[in-house]
């Protein structure tokens, strides 16, 4: 084969649909007063560039909340949105869309999503291709193509992926964002009137310590209440065992990420030993992260976070795990509600999928969407059949958005 038959051989077959014409990256603002988890503790300061590490898990947070959003449009005007963290350094994350990506998708039809995603996903190997910043990039315009895919064929993006396996998903409330133990008990008495049964409370602003916080937690919830507690990667294996072994007597529903993440081993023993069921998989970008630890029997629950993931990988990493007859409730960072609602309509089409994290005290105050297809109130999420991902942007929160100019 010579290298024009070569490269008429690779060359993409004619469009079949609305090819994207148009890629543009925003910043949201999130308009929140106070940090993320809560109000900022002893020797945690906030510094010229408005960043703060929080003194216990030893990660970097800014000062004030934000997201980053990507619109795609076709050259029908058919307008899909995808969302990605953007929390720290969102102009790296934009200047990856804008710079590399934009490139290599316009022209595409949406509908090959997920064989864009992949040959995206080899573009840069051996440049980081595996994590971070690069494939946070892809997630957020994975999550779009997957929304147009939808609008254009009149579909739910849960149809696309193969039907409506949930009516409706459980809801945990996920955080305590209050400066004392007195009150954090209060507020998820609050919750729990209002009919949430499940909720998870963060050790980096448990003050008094993990075991103090259950406790106290058991004694006003009651019994049936399913509390989990989020460990932020913070502790050592034999750490992580002794306090599973003091969380016992007060039932915790699941630890999340107990240590550090690139400590797969030590992971799975803690697992294996511990002897309270291990949540993981926030941090996981692909299948592959997801191999490393199922196939290890290191975890029990899986996260997949779709601000990370995209819905490709989202479906590929919770497929994998239904495989392995795990149970999966998805983790929902900070963002303003649109790879929420990406991450209901994959999670409404796995039988798997047993609860949803709900991040109130970001998407509650935060709520800027025509419709109610983000409503989430009784312990469960409401699922929308709209086309696509099932949300759109008001015109509240077009007005918290910048465009990043390209």
């Amino acid at each position: 084969m010579n290298q024009e038959d070569s490269q008429d051989s690779v060359t993409h077959d004619p469009v079949t649909h609305d090819p994207v014409t148009k890629i543009e990256v925003y910043l949201v603002d999130l308009k929140q007063d106070k940090p993320y988890l809560g109000s900022l503790r002893e020797g945690e300061t906030v510094n010229e560039s408005g960043y703060f590490v929080r003194q216990g898990n030893r990660t970097v947070y800014p000062r004030k909340n934000r997201s980053l959003v990507v619109k795609i449009t076709t050259t029908d005007g058919v307008i899909g949105w995808g969302e990605t963290y953007g929390l720290v350094a969102p102009q790296a994350t934009a200047a990856i869309i804008s710079d590399l990506l934009t490139g290599f998708v316009i022209g595409r039809d949406p509908f090959e999503v997920e064989a864009i995603h992949d040959e995206l996903y080899d573009l840069m190997r051996v440049r980081g291709y595996t994590g971070g910043f690069y494939l946070d990039a892809l997630a957020a315009v994975d999550i779009a193509l997957w929304d147009i895919a939808g609008k254009i064929a009149g579909v739910a993006v849960a149809e696309l992926l193969g039907g409506f396996q949930h009516r409706r998903i459980p809801a945990y409330v996920s955080g305590l964002p209050e400066d004392t133990l007195t009150k954090r008990c209060e507020l998820a008495q609050s919750w729990q009137e209002r009919g949430f049964d499940s909720l998870k409370f963060a050790l980096p602003v448990a003050d008094d310590g993990a075991v103090t916080e259950l406790k106290a937690l058991r004694e006003t919830l009651g019994e049936k209440a399913r509390i989990a507690i989020d460990l932020h990667w913070s502790l050592s294996g034999p750490d992580a065992l002794t306090l599973a072994k003091e969380l016992s007597p007060f039932r915790p529903w699941f630890l999340e990420a107990p240590v550090a993440t690139e400590e797969i081993e030590t992971l799975r023993e803690v697992a294996q030993n511990g002897g309270e069921r291990i949540a993981v998989g926030e941090e996981w970008r692909t299948v592959y992260d997801a191999r490393h630890r199922i196939d290890r029997k290191a975890c029990h629950i899986v996260q997949p976070e779709m601000g990370h993931t995209g819905i490709t990988q989202f479906k590929r990493i919770a497929n994998h795990a239904e495989t392995h007859k795990l149970e999966i409730i998805p983790h929902a960072t900070i963002g303003s509600g649109i790879f929420l609602a990406a991450s209901l309509q994959a999670s409404a089409a796995l039988k798997g999928v047993t609860s949803h994290e709900f991040q109130h005290s970001i998407f509650g105050p935060f709520r800027h969407f025509t419709g109610d297809a983000l409503e989430c109130e009784n312990g469960s999420f409401n699922l929308t059949h709209r086309p696509g991902i099932g949300v759109e942007p008001s015109e509240a929160m077009l007005e918290c958005m910048t465009l990043i100019p390209s």
